[in-house]
């Protein structure tokens, strides 16, 4: 397909391929591997089924919303890469028809199961890559929310969302910051910090550079991480330092204005923000 792109300083396709890589300049197995990623989600899958009860991620009610206002109850809708359902379910059950498309088998054998339970009859299933897959029709929304990561050839992906949906196509993904601690770590003590690689910001920016003007919606997530104990607070909050020889007591420094302790237990309130990417499909 040949586009109109808009020239930047920065080539965000490439700047997305680059930051695949961890922070050791590598890429990991689940990035190069198909059967590593399936026997993640095998694995994950078997997991869920054993938590029983409702799975869904507590940020993702947040997240449904204002997915929902930006559907048509006449919608025949695909979802790419749906994981577990966080928003499957609510969206099978507010439009016409669903396509959830993912490369795991083991995610279409939970989903399928977990259709049945909700006796939702309108949703089908493909087993495969969307950046493989030839969808030979339209459909009136094509989205996705955190299904990128695996994503290199994100232009070619993009382009096909745009091609596919007829009336809307939405991309989604939560954000940042960091828990503030982390940033007051690096801006005040110099801290070299795991900061995530990619974020939303490079998905409407790549779109920008094929020529998508896309809108974009930032939602606030409050999150509340809870500690049964100061030692399980320190631990889970140094996982992102990349520093070697860090100081402990720099650390908790850090960390105390943060940090509230009820009973024994520490609460860490932080907010957190999703951001749906929206436009209405163009023609090139």
């Amino acid at each position: 397909m040949k586009i109109s792109g808009v020239p930047l300083g920065c080539n965000y396709i490439d700047l997305w391929k680059e930051n695949m890589k961890e922070w050791d300049g590598t890429l990991s197995n689940r990035m190069i591997h198909d059967e590593e990623e399936e026997g993640f989600w095998h694995s994950f899958m078997e997991k869920k089924k054993q938590m029983g009860g409702d799975y869904i991620n507590s940020y993702a009610y947040r997240i449904q919303e204002e997915l929902l206002t930006l559907l048509h109850t006449n919608d025949r809708v695909v979802e790419i890469g749906p994981g577990w359902g966080n928003y499957t379910f609510c969206v099978a059950e507010n439009v016409k028809h669903l396509t959830c498309v993912d490369s795991s088998q083991s995610v279409i054998n939970f989903l399928s199961d977990e259709s049945e339970k909700h006796q939702l009859n309108n949703v089908s299933f493909i087993n495969d890559k969307w950046e493989h897959i030839n969808m030979k029709e339209s459909y009136d929304v094509v989205f996705g929310v955190n299904c990128y990561y695996r994503i290199s050839n994100i232009e070619e992906s993009l382009l096909k969302m745009n091609k596919v949906a007829s009336r809307l196509a939405i991309v989604g993904m939560t954000s940042g910051p960091e828990k503030p601690h982390y940033v007051d770590l690096h801006r005040e003590q110099g801290y070299s910090i795991k900061f995530r690689r990619r974020d939303y910001i490079h998905l409407q920016n790549i779109l920008y550079q094929l020529g998508i003007m896309a809108n974009c919606k930032i939602i606030e997530i409050p999150s509340v991480s809870t500690y049964p104990s100061y030692e399980s607070l320190i631990r889970d909050n140094v996982s992102k330092i990349l520093t070697k020889d860090y100081n402990k007591q720099e650390v908790e420094q850090a960390l105390s204005p943060y940090v509230i302790e009820k009973d024994g237990r520490y609460e860490y309130p932080y907010t957190f923000h999703a951001a749906l990417i929206y436009w209405k499909p163009i023609k090139f």
